[in-house]
């Protein structure tokens, strides 16, 4: 019979500790919060257009050029810099080894 000796887990290679990497940097953030400004005031353009009489409906200030076409145009742009906020990279990133 063969002796056989026991067989030992081989010891797996030291690493470094891994950085902690943020998704997002200053930038990203600063991007983000233009975005809610842009989608807030175009919220505010959408605003209003209420008649204090219930029975009384102005079509003038219901369907305005300002709350029909100006205020969604403005929310569009307002959710493409948000857009590009979240896919921005951050420019101080390294590659990991």
């Amino acid at each position: 019979m063969k002796a056989t000796r026991p067989v030992t887990p081989t010891k797996a290679p030291a690493t470094a500790p891994k950085k902690d990497v943020q998704l997002f940097d200053r930038e990203n953030y600063r991007w983000m919060l233009i975005g809610v400004v842009i989608l807030v005031i175009g919220f505010l353009l959408m605003a209003g257009g209420g008649s204090d009489n219930p029975n009384e409906f102005l079509v003038n200030q219901v369907y305005s050029p300002r709350r029909i076409t100006v205020a969604p145009i403005v929310i569009l742009l307002g959710i493409a810099v948000e857009i590009y906020a979240l896919v921005r990279q951050p420019k101080n990133t390294t590659a990991a080894d």
